[in-house]
Order: structure tokens, then C-alpha cells, then sequence
């Protein structure tokens, strides 16, 4: 089968690989019908190793580079473990992308997603940038038939954006701003919406990107290369600032910003993958008794955002700007992302 693997920066190659065997009984193998192209996998492609291991075999998964990528999926099981329970082949599935070790404190505490031992599919054991990707049963949730595959492949990033308002928590009524209006943030705004957030303002500077904000329930887009954009925040918000920050970006340079914007004991959820270290003023958060909180992928949400999406709650199709074959997975998908990024939001894969 064909597959897209990584073997360091800026070297993802499309090329036969073998079809995989289940590792276990409480496996199933999967036929993949879409798969997303994620930020992460563009910090693999264009930074990594980030995630990727190297040298060391991953301690849970035993999967060292090089490395089918490949963790924004749907699909068809096609084959189970003898001991998989409540799964048959034929069932139509979007999987969690978490591989966890259910022993450490975090996961006693159902806190999965921090797991000791923690491997996500398509990073540290192979993906499905792939026509077949082998996971564990209790990563599998089912799609209801109402429920397109293209919009599968979107459940792992509104689960992320489902955790992210969720951390706040977010209550009803509260102001929001978002900074970033990639894939991440543009599920943080459809999840802040559906949970009842007040305003909602979205920082963002490519065009595309500020078209679907204001399309998704944005109240107002801001870019900051034509306003000064702590002020329009604060005069927004009558001059407190806004309740709830979400910086969903990763960027050194703006979560400085997002933390001073909140208002006096304001929450900033952190959801961004970093690349760089950050350069933060403590006081602005102690004398001011800001809560900052990290928010990591997503921890038992996927049931949440498969009800959503398929009650019509939220439409995730929009996100969808690109739709391409694996063979041109380097030029449309990682490349277009990188030197188009006003053009596009969610480019997903067929793998075959």
C-alpha cells in the first residue's frame, strides 16, 4: 500500500509499504477513507523531529522514525482482535489519535491525554496517511450513518477545540477572544459558540482564514497589521478585557499578548504547539490573579463532538479546503499549507 513517511525535515516521502498486521488481540485494523494534514504534521515536516522518535524507541509503542504520519481520520474497520468487544467489521469509525498506558496517576485520573507514556497515531506508531492504520479498540468511536467521512476526519480537531473550552471551563455568556484562526482555533471558536459564549472576537491575519472566522460566528475579526489590537480589545470590551483568552497558535510572540489582554482574573487556555521558548512577565499574571491553563489535544471529547456534529449543532464541513490524492500529498497538501496559508484552512487526504 502507499503511505506518506517521514524520515526527517523537509523529507516525507510517498512510497509502498507494507500493509500492517494487527500488534494484538485488542486491535483493529482500519480502511482509511480521509485523513487531515494537521499542524503538527506541518511542525514534523518543516521543524521536526518534534514528536517523532529518532533513536529511542518510544516506550509504549515501540515505533521509532521513520514514521507513517497521519492522526485526523475515518474509516472502515476491515479487521478485529479476537478480543475486541463492541466493534465488528464493517463499522465506520473516527478514531482518538491517544495510545495510553491506563496504569499512571494521570490516566487513573482520566486525564489520558497526559498520559506518562502518552503516543499519538501517526507520530510515535504509524498513521493513516495510509490505506490501512492498525489501533488499539479503546481509541475507536462510532460515526453515526448521518455522518459523512469527510466530517470523521474533522472529529479529532473539534475534540481539540471541545478540550480547549472545556479547560476553562467556559461559561455561558462570557466574552472571548481567540487568537489564531487556523484548523485549532476555528474549532475553538464552533466549541465556544456551541457552549454559549458571549462575544466572541478572533485575532488573525491571513485573509482566508479572517473569511471563515467571520462565516463561523466570529463577532468581529482583527488583524493586527492594520489595528492595534490590544486596544480594539479592550475598547471592545468596555474596557476590562475579554473573560476567556484562547491562544491557538503556539507562538512566543502573541501569548504574551493573549495573557495581558484578559481581563483582571480572566482565564488564558494555552492549546498552541510551541517551537520556540517564551518569554513571559510572571507579574502580569500574579497582580492581576489571571489563570493560565494548558490545554492538550483532548481527553474523552470525540463522543461530544460526534453528537454535535451530527445533530447539526455544529457544521464542521466549511473547514474543508482541500480534498487530494496521497501521490500529492508534498506539493498540494504540505507545501500548499505552508506557502498558501491565506488560501487555506484543512486540506484532507485520500490514501488511495
Amino acid at each position: 500500500m502507499k503511505a506518506a513517511v517521514w524520515y526527517g525535515k523537509k523529507d516525507v516521502r510517498v512510497m509502498d509499504v507494507p500493509e500492517p498486521k494487527l500488534p494484538g488481540e485488542n486491535f483493529v485494523k482500519i480502511k482509511v477513507e480521509w485523513c487531515g494534514i494537521c499542524g503538527s504534521d506541518l511542525h514534523e515536516y518543516l521543524a521536526g523531529p518534534i514528536f517523532i522518535p529518532t533513536t529511542t524507541p518510544h516506550p509504549l509503542t515501540g515505533g521509532t522514525a521513520p514514521i507513517t504520519l497521519g492522526h485526523e481520520f475515518s474509516g472502515t474497520i476491515v479487521e478485529v482482535g479476537a478480543k475486541v468487544e463492541g466493534f465488528k467489521v464493517g463499522d465506520r469509525v473516527a478514531p482518538d489519535a491517544c495510545w495510553v498506558c491506563h496504569e499512571c496517576n494521570p490516566c487513573k485520573l482520566g486525564m489520558y491525554n497526559v498520559c506518562e507514556k502518552l503516543a499519538f497515531t501517526g507520530l510515535m506508531t504509524d498513521g493513516a496517511f495510509a490505506e490501512y492504520v492498525v489501533v488499539p479498540d479503546y481509541t475507536l468511536y462510532k460515526m453515526p450513518d448521518n455522518m459523512s467521512f469527510e466530517a470523521g476526519a474533522l472529529i479529532e480537531p473539534l475534540s481539540v477545540g471541545i478540550h480547549a473550552v472545556r479547560s476553562g471551563p467556559l461559561i455561558e455568556g462570557e466574552s472571548v477572544v481567540i487568537f489564531g484562526a487556523g484548523t485549532i482555533g476555528l474549532c475553538t471558536l464552533l466549541a465556544a459558540r456551541a457552549a454559549g459564549a458571549g462575544k466572541i472576537y478572533v485575532v488573525e491575519v491571513a485573509k482566508a482564514r479572517k473569511e471563515f472566522a467571520a462565516k463561523m460566528g466570529a463577532h468581529e475579526v482583527l488583524d493586527p497589521t492594520e489595528i492595534d489590537i490590544k486596544a480594539r480589545i479592550l475598547e471592545l470590551t468596555d474596557g476590562i478585557g475579554p473573560d476567556v483568552v484562547f491562544e491557538c497558535i503556539g507562538s512566543d510572540k502573541v501569548t504574551p499578548i493573549a495573557i495581558e489582554v484578559a481581563r483582571t482574573g480572566g482565564k488564558i487556555i494555552l492549546s498552541g504547539i510551541y517551537e520556540k521558548e517564551t518569554s513571559l512577565q510572571i507579574n502580569t499574571i500574579v497582580f492581576t490573579d489571571k489563570i493560565v491553563i494548558g490545554s492538550l489535544a483532548y481527553a474523552g471529547d470525540f463522543k461530544t463532538a460526534i453528537d454535535l456534529v451530527s445533530d447539526g449543532r455544529i457544521d464542521i464541513s466549511p473547514l474543508v479546503t482541500g480534498r487530494i490524492n496521497i501521490d500529492d500529498i508534498i506539493e498540494k497538501g504540505f507545501e500548499e499549507l505552508v506557502n498558501r496559508k491565506d488560501e487555506n484552512v484543512k486540506i484532507i487526504v485520500k490514501p488511495y
